[in-house]
């Protein structure tokens, strides 16, 4: 899947319910985020700094989560657990690997770790070495600093590689019960169910076999597939396209309007620039999907998110 550090991405066959969300693959939420739910997969669970989960992680792998960063109930891992400094985690942490935990961490019901557990001095090690740096500096070894520049280059892990299915939740973007809000587009995977009013002020792909409880809303352009469910209305200030036997319980309101002829909805139709019924063969897919994906500016590669 082609990556892009603004585009909330919903991979195939996802659960939202009332309290989590069910995934497969890893999952990383960025810098800032608000996720009123908690996370479930069989992946990985990356957190960035400063961000908010409402809920519980529980993940079969590892997880890290960055400096800052609150997590309103449990943390489960069947791998090893990384806490940055300052998090806060409300409920039990349960880690059958290492733990390893920054400082003034707060695990407010106790931790249980079957591994090592390190505790990272307050002082980053990054002082550590400025200061014996700077010792070899006044004592003339310049060579010496040369040396250990050039290993701690060689040494550098760089990125940390993601599965090739992921969820990923941008920077500032907010999951909520009742609004899922992002600057980017949006991308949805197939056979999910999702709740939330989803608001982006980019472009929206919906995928086919998928339940919305909720809207659509999109300054850019919104693509729904087939046989789509949504308790909600339809906006967007470009076009919509609707695929065949998808249900709309509200109004459609865009620019341009293009729906197959299978298309129900309950509300009314408002266009700008007219609406178009089209047959199945009248536009493909995955044209549409490219179209889509080309869109997208200032694609990445999803190691580069990590740093």
């Amino acid at each position: 899947m082609v990556f892009d550090r603004d585009t909330l991405v919903i991979p195939d066959n996802t659960i939202f319910n009332d309290s989590c969300i069910e995934t497969t693959g890893d999952v990383i939420i960025g810098d800032r985020c608000l996720v009123q739910f908690g996370l479930k997969t069989d992946g990985r669970i990356f957190v960035g700094e400063h961000a908010i989960i409402d809920g519980d992680l529980k993940a079969t792998r590892d997880i890290r989560v960055d400096i800052f960063s609150r997590i309103g109930g449990k943390v489960q891992s069947e791998g090893n657990v990384y806490l940055g400094e300052k998090v806060n985690v409300d409920g039990k942490l349960s880690v059958v690997g290492d733990l390893d935990v920054g400082d003034s961490v707060e695990i407010k019901e106790g931790f249980e770790a079957k591994g090592w557990i390190n505790i990272r001095s307050p002082i980053p090690m990054i002082i550590y070495i400025f200061i014996y740096l700077s010792q070899l500096l006044k004592m003339g070894h310049s060579e010496e600093i040369e040396r250990i520049l050039m290993e701690l280059e060689e040494n550098d892990e760089g990125s940390i590689p993601i599965s090739e299915i992921f969820l990923f939740i941008p920077n500032n973007a907010i999951v909520g019960l009742k609004k899922i809000k992002t600057d980017g587009d949006t991308r949805i995977g197939d056979k999910s169910t999702i709740i939330g009013n989803i608001h982006g002020k980019g472009s929206v792909l919906v995928g086919d076999d998928i339940i919305i409880q909720g809207g659509l809303h999109a300054d850019g352009e919104i693509y729904i597939g087939k046989n789509v469910k949504l308790t909600g209305s339809i906006h967007a200030q470009k076009s919509i396209r609707i695929d065949e036997n998808t249900e709309v319980d509200g109004n459609i309101k865009a620019k341009k309007i293009f729906l197959s002829k299978t298309v129900k909805t309950k509300g009314t139709l408002f266009s700008e620039e007219g609406t178009t019924f089209i047959e199945p063969y009248d536009y493909n897919a995955d044209e549409t999907l490219r179209r889509f994906e080309e869109d997208i500016n200032h694609f990445e590669p999803i190691d580069d998110a990590l740093e």
